[in-house]
């Protein structure tokens, strides 16, 4: 039954609870604020990514002109998916249970936060198919993988860190992000006290005001939908950092959300009342996916196991 029921809608209004939910369980992921969301036309956006570059020479006077190869690219095309959910809310819980938390607003907004997570977990771990968009670890190009120097895995160092940063060349070098999951993160902090009269105290401000860690002036976003499960050498237990660029709005580099023009953004949606029970439905929905510009706007570091 999908419905809430009426003892879960008990614990919404009690003579002695406070107005309010008290959350046990509050996921921040501070990435949205720097993610743009680019609205599109139809349900896919097409692109084109530069596979080589026109070539070039040196020429001596009354030389013959030989570097004439043209530029090419590689057409890509990223469609939105459906992420959804529905609430249904009993109408007589609604009218007579609604006086401290209204029951209906109370299951959207769950609802709306569940759509957020599935979506966090898309960017991260999405592969292509009719419910999912290609996540990071998905769309980054095997030359932009640093792979593990050991058998069964590398243990995170500032030296790692510097060769993944490396990797991302489409702003001339500049890198907007790093992620990482909280026990890497908890590495990178035990990497810095080591140093000896070091800061820790390096952070970049994000446009909301939040302050965010940093290494050498890139933020790094805690991320624990990254998996710290996956298979390296013998190791189970290995996860990967991903570092890259966000889109300056010219759809060149780097990654970017996508929303429908004509319905952007999370909605929520009055569906009525079921045709057969005393239940109004609303769904929270979301058109969605996720754009690399460029190739090299992207580097993933695997097999990290501490």
């Amino acid at each position: 039954m999908t419905s809430i029921t009426l003892a879960e809608s008990a614990y919404l209004s009690q003579d002695m609870l406070m107005k309010g939910v008290i959350q046990s369980t509050i996921t921040v992921d501070r990435f949205f604020d720097l993610l743009p969301f680019t609205p599109i036309h139809g349900n896919a956006l097409a692109y084109n990514r530069e596979s080589i570059i026109g070539d070039s020479q040196g020429l001596a006077v009354g030389g013959t002109i030989t570097a004439t190869a043209a530029a090419t690219v590689t057409p890509v095309s990223t469609s939105l998916k459906t992420l959804i959910g529905q609430s249904e809310v009993n109408q007589l819980i609604q009218a007579t249970r609604s006086n401290i938390n209204d029951q209906m607003a109370y299951q959207i907004a769950s609802k709306a936060k569940s759509v957020g997570r599935l979506f966090q977990n898309y960017l991260i771990n999405g592969v292509s198919s009719t419910t999912q968009f290609d996540g990071l670890l998905t769309l980054v190009d095997a030359s932009k993988t640093v792979a593990a120097t050991g058998t069964d895995g590398d243990v995170l160092s500032l030296a790692k860190l510097d060769e993944l940063l490396d990797q991302v060349t489409d702003k001339d070098g500049q890198v907007d992000y790093i992620m990482m999951h909280s026990r890497e993160l908890r590495t990178y902090w035990n990497l810095l006290r080591a140093l000896g009269g070091a800061s820790i105290g390096e952070t970049v401000t994000l446009p909301s005001g939040v302050q965010i860690p940093a290494y050498r002036g890139v933020g790094i976003f805690k991320n624990d939908w990254i998996p710290v499960n996956q298979t390296q050498g013998a190791s189970s237990a290995a996860t990967s950092i991903i570092a890259g660029t966000i889109d300056d709005g010219s759809g060149m580099v780097g990654i970017s959300g996508l929303t429908a023009e004509n319905a952007a953004g999370m909605m929520v949606e009055d569906v009525g009342i079921h045709q057969s029970k005393d239940e109004k439905l609303i769904r929270v929905k979301w058109y969605t996916a996720v754009a690399l510009y460029s190739l090299n706007g992207l580097a993933v570091s695997t097999g990290i196991v501490q």
